[in-house]
Parts: structure tokens; sequence; C-alpha cells
């Protein structure tokens, strides 16, 4: 998941990290320590590498010093993102050179866990489904059309969906209709706001910066749910802190901080 997942996507991202999503049950953490051993990984800090802590929804940071100081973030538990086994159902397998086949988080998932507070993931969300949209318009379905009319950002695209939506099961082989999906449009939740003003725009009865500023009060939305998610986390994450140093202060001489 993370940068390296959109890239992946073509939604590119520059990033220095590696972000995983992981299942947090006792054997495959064994599996993942061991992992993490092989490189050299020592925990940035806190929180502590511990199943609880992840349970709770905390991100562990390991710089590994096998892989070049490459850092390695570690996350089971996400807002707004599914659990393991369905996100692990609905993973993309790569195939990379010299390495295999790379399971990454699939797209519907990734643009979940990347509705957050810092300004650089936005652009990459609504990147990651114009990709998504691009790439399959032509072969709708009405699990595609639901996750676009859901998650399309850019005001173009959302009325393009908008207004092809009700034709989107589209006409199968030999002159047959595929069943049409009326529900297409009611799986996006209760009401996507948005979705409406793109159907007002679709018809010419809204001007596309009503829509634009729509959306922005959206992200305006979701950043302050992220926020709200974070906040206790936070204040976790800051007892620890202070926990960490007053055991620091107690070490001996070269003593050293958190390791694997």
């Amino acid at each position: 998941m993370g940068g390296q997942a959109c890239i992946v996507y073509g939604a590119s991202e520059f990033s220095r990290d590696v972000d995983l999503a992981i299942c947090a049950a006792p054997d495959n953490l064994a599996r993942l320590g061991a992992a993490l051993t092989d490189l050299r990984a020592e925990v940035i800090a806190v929180p502590p590498f511990e199943p609880e802590v992840l349970a709770r929804g905390h991100a562990v940071h390991f710089r590994c010093a096998a892989a070049g100081d490459m850092r390695r973030d570690v996350m089971a538990v996400m807002r707004g993102v599914p659990g393991f086994e369905t996100c692990w159902a609905r993973r993309t397998i790569v195939p990379l050179e010299g390495v295999g086949d790379v399971d990454v988080m699939g797209t519907e998932d990734l643009v979940a866990a990347k509705k957050t507070r810092p300004d650089k993931d936005w652009p990459v969300v609504r990147r990651l489904v114009d990709v998504h949209y691009r790439q399959f318009a032509g072969e709708p379905t009405p699990a595609r059309v639901a996750f676009w009319l859901r998650e399309l950002r850019t005001p173009e695209a959302l009325v393009d969906c908008a207004r092809r939506a009700p034709e989107a099961a589209g006409t199968g082989g030999r002159g047959h209709r595929r069943p049409r999906a009326p529900e297409a449009a009611a799986a996006v939740g209760p009401e996507r706001e948005v979705v409406a003003y793109a159907r007002r725009a679709a018809s010419g009865g809204l001007p596309l910066a009503a829509l634009r500023a729509a959306l922005a009060e959206e992200e305006d939305r979701e950043r302050a749910a992220d926020d709200a998610y974070w906040r206790p986390l936070q204040q976790e994450l800051e007892a620890m802190r202070h926990a960490a140093g007053r055991r620091q202060q107690k070490l001996p001489p070269g003593g050293g901080g958190p390791t694997l």
C-alpha cells in the first residue's frame, strides 16, 4: 500500500519508503518479525512493534540497515479500509522482474487508505480513480460504476460517469442486454451529494465551478474525519514518547533505544 502501490497503478507518487498492510495474526507477525530481523530493522522511536498497538490503528515504523536504511511502515487497521481478508481478496498481483509476484492493495482500498489529512494525498486519490475510469470506462460493471460514482474527484470525469450511469450495464453478446443495474447509483451510499451535482451539471443545470466547490467541501469533511480518527491515537503516541523518554533517561551510558 502507499506511494509504491500508487506508482504501480500509474498514479505516480515519489516515495522513499515502503508501506505494508499486514495480517496481524500471531503466526504472520512472527514471519514478519523474522523478515525484519534479516533486514536488520530497528523500530523508529514509537510506537513499539506489538499486536495490540497495531490493532488500535497505529503504524509501526522501521529503519532497515540491510536495505540502505530504507524505511518500512507497517499497519494492520486503517480508517475506512475493510479488514485484511477483504483487502487480500481484492488485491492486485503484479509480477516484477527479478523480484517475482508482489501483492498490491486493490485500487478501491488504496483510495480509501489515501483519504487522509495531508495535502499530498488528495491529488493521488484523484489520479488513482481517474486512471481506473480511463482504463475501464468502456467495460463498465455495476461494481465499477458504483466505485466511480463514490470516488471520482475530477469534475469532468464525474459528470461523464453520471451521464453514462443509466447505460452502465451495456449490451451483452448476440444482441442481449446485460442485466441493468439501477442499484449502481444507490450503491454509492445514502447519497453522495456531489453525484446529484454531477447529474445537474450533465444536464446543463449547474456550472462545473459549483461541482468543483462541492468536491472541495467533501474533501474538507474527509480531512476532518481523518483528524478526528487520529486525535486519540496521537495522544497515545505522545504518552508513549514521554514514557520512552523517561526510560531512556534511566539507561546506563551506551544504552540503546527500542529495537526489533
